[in-house]
Order: C-alpha cells, then structure tokens, then sequence
C-alpha cells in the first residue's frame, strides 16, 4: 500500500524534526519546509495527501499558506499548530480552511490521532468521489443518434422541459430509447448531480414492487417512503418504465405522493401502451394520468426516422468496432438496403443488436449482404417480402411481426423468436394471443 505523504511547514528545525521521526516511525512518508514560499514550492512539485503548518513562519503566517494551498490543491487538507492560542486565531485557521488546529506543546498522540482522522476523512471523500463519477459514468446516456424531422421535435421538448421539475411522460414502442430520453432530461436538469434512479413497473409482483418503490410491505399505512427506490431518488429523477403496468393499488399510492410533495423527486414516466385507451377501460387512473403527464414526448418508431437508421446504423459499427478492436470503414449496397427497407420492429434496440452481432461475425472492414445471413434468422422471408435494391414497400410492422410468428413459430423458441423480432417474451406472448396464433403439439421445446 502506498504511504500516505506529509509536509510540515515549519521554521523550528528542532520541532519541524520531531514531528519528522514521529510520523516516519508511524509509516507515513514526511518532507519539512521552513517557509510558506518553500513550502507552497513543495505542495505544487508533489503530491501530498496533508500538510501541518505553523501559524507563525518567517515570510508570511499559516493562514497563508492554508489560503494558497486551498487555491492549488483544494482537496488537500491541513492542520495549522500554533503556540498562540487565541480564540480568534483558532477560528480563522478554520475559517480558512484548516481541517483541524493544535496548540503548542501537544501531545503526541493528539497530533497522530488529528492526522489519521484528517487522511481518513479525505480517503472517503476520495472514494466518494470515485464513486460518483463511476456512477454518473454508468447512468449518462449514450448520445441520442439522429436528424429526423419526428427526433428533432423529441429533443427540442427535450430542451425546454429539462430546466423544469415538471413530471413528464414519455411515450413509443419498445425499443425507441425512453430511458435514453429520460436519461437525457435529468442530465440537462439542475439534478444531473443527483441519482437517476429506475424503476421497472412491468417486472415485479405488486408486493415486490411497493417494496422495491416505498420500502414497505403491502397495507402499510405510511406514505411517505422512509426508504425504497423512491428515496433513494430524492434530490434526483425517478424513472418510472412501463408506468402502464403498475398495479391499481400503487397508482393511488404514487397519486397521493405526487399530490402531497412529500419527497423532492422529479418523476418521469414511460409506457409503451395506449395509456388513453387504458382509461377508457379503467385500467389506469386519469387523475394519475395528468399528474404524470404535465409533459408529454411521443417517440417516433425506427421506421418513420428516415435518414436517422443509416447514422444510427454506423454509429452503432463505430462503436462496436473500437470494443472488439476492429475496423468497420462501411456497408456495401445490399447492407445499406436492408438498414434502410427492414421495417424494425424491435426498433434501435433490435438495429443495435444485429449491428453488433454483424460486427463480431464479419470477416472484412466492410459489412456485406453476406454477414446479414449470420445476424438476421428472418433474412429469407424479408428478401421474399421486401426487395432490397427494388425500393418496394417495407411491411407493415404488424404483417412483419405476424408473418415471422406464423413462418417460424414452430421451429424456433419463445427466447429465439422473440430475440429476431427484438421484443420481449411478454410482447410476443401478447400478440399471438391476439392473433389466435397458437404452436403445433410438434413445436420445438429446447
């Protein structure tokens, strides 16, 4: 373990090496300095991790050096020791910025303890910060892709409502990048600094799911949340995904949290359904509706982004690319085709996928029709439906999605047929119910 570095400015010699073997005796790794010149010389060539001044010193006093040590390295924390003890001199070493301030003769123990609780405190402020960062890393979206008419209006919204804490509904089909957007309104918002926190309303049990928003079982009579998702977002944004699936008991919960304000959290919310049809079959309250909804952003499918899927395409190579430490200089004609004529229907995130799995498998700098038989099952169906290089119509996205069921259901999995059609098991499971489409008794099962 690295030794932590101290510096003792002090015009004392005798004290100045004391203070010297005792820290050295203890492990630490100690230099002196006589002046506040010397020693500010010192703080700006090394890297130390605590500097102890005296007060009074031949060029100047401590509460210099604290100030122009506070200026270079505010970070760096110092004790000032004195043999003047005043009151008024205590309170404007710390007024300065001194971390802690000890009284000429001191113990010995007295110093050490000042010491380690001083690089204790800024070894945690370290982490923390490392820490925030990594998780500010983590959470910041990748940059939104695009120059399509329908995107444009999307950031635009984007812009105005970030400065706001007014709650917004996000609204698209799976796969157009909600939590992106979420991510974005909260990173341009005066919370960037605060938690973004998500929460996945479609994925739990109505138990699990009050538990893991207000940290209470089911009946608890309080509303403010005492811990939960819900507090852990507060100063920051809770992102509420798939807000449609939350169970009738929680849409009052979160109603009267939203009215009351008993937590300072921003709420976005996101759904993929038809929330106005929702009330009309009262499966979703209205009042909640518009409290959700002060804002509302509707995402444009893959498939009506134009230009948008070629930037979005290479953007995706790009990345993939330098990840893998490959090369990717471009597409041929009949890769440019199928980007432009698929229809998408598992939109960016299904365009992200193939161009990742097209990336991984291609043998050249360039990818080709021929990498598209590797990364896309459906391939032969859509070249039967839609000539690539012809410029005929795209399919419909539900001819697409039904006529990939009806061809393949009964030699691919759930898992495979959803993954090449880029929607969940929930979504295609939803579909083939509407569709009365069922799986023959000879249907694989692997």
């Amino acid at each position: 373990m690295t030794r932590a570095r101290l510096l003792v400015i002090d015009d004392d010699p005798g004290l100045a090496e004391v203070i010297e073997l005792l820290f050295t005796r203890e492990g630490y790794a100690t230099e002196r300095a006589a002046t506040v010149k010397a020693g500010l010389a010192r703080v700006r060539a090394a890297d130390f991790d605590l500097v102890i001044t005296d007060l009074r010193l031949p060029d100047g006093t401590g509460l210099d050096a604290i100030g122009a040590i506070r200026t270079l390295r505010p970070e760096l924390p110092v004790i000032m020791i004195t043999s003047y003890s005043s009151m008024e001199s205590a309170i404007a070493a710390l007024r300065a910025g001194a971390v802690d301030y000890i009284i000429k003769p001191f113990d010995n123990d007295e110093l050490l303890h000042a010491v380690e609780r001083a690089l204790k405190e800024r070894f945690i402020a370290r982490e923390n910060a490392i820490l925030k960062r990594n998780l500010k890393s983590a959470y910041r979206p990748w940059p939104i892709i695009g120059d399509s008419p329908g995107l444009r209006r999307v950031l635009e919204l984007v812009r105005k409502s970030a400065p706001s804490d007014a709650a917004v509904l996000i609204s698209g089909e799976s796969g157009t990048g909600k939590e992106l957007v979420a991510a974005a309104l909260h990173y341009a918002s005066p919370r960037a600094e605060r938690p973004f926190v998500v929460a996945n309303c479609g994925a739990l049990s109505r138990d699990a799911l009050e538990r893991e928003l207000f940290g209470q079982a089911r009946g608890t009579a309080a509303l403010e949340p005492t811990e939960g998702l819900i507090r852990e977002a507060e100063g920051g944004t809770l992102f509420l995904d798939e807000v449609s699936e939350l169970p009738a008991a929680l849409q009052v919960k979160l109603l009267r949290l939203l009215e009351e304000k008993l937590i300072d959290v921003r709420f976005i919310a996101a759904t993929h359904r038809d929330l106005a049809a929702a009330m009309e079959r009262g499966e979703f309250r209205r009042d909640l509706y518009y409290r959700l909804s002060v804002i509302s952003i509707q995402l444009p499918p893959v498939r009506e982004r134009g230009p948008d899927r070629q930037l979005l395409a290479r953007h995706f190579a790009e990345r993939y690319a330098r990840k893998l430490g490959k090369r990717v200089t471009g597409f041929d004609a009949e890769f440019s085709a199928f980007v432009d004529n698929y229809p998408w229907p598992g939109n960016v995130r299904e365009l992200e996928n193939m161009i990742e799995r097209a990336v991984i498998l291609a043998d050249s700098e360039t990818l080709t029709g021929r990498d598209l038989a590797e990364v896309a099952p459906a391939l032969p169906m859509v070249r039967a439906s839609v000539p690539l290089l012809g410029g005929a119509r795209p399919l419909a996205i539900e001819e697409y999605i039904r006529e990939v069921i009806e061809r393949f259901q009964d030699s691919h999995t759930e898992t495979e047929l959803a993954r090449m059609l880029g929607i969940g098991r929930k979504a295609l499971w939803m579909r083939r119910r509407q569709w009365g489409l069922r799986r023959s008794r000879k249907s694989v099962s692997r």
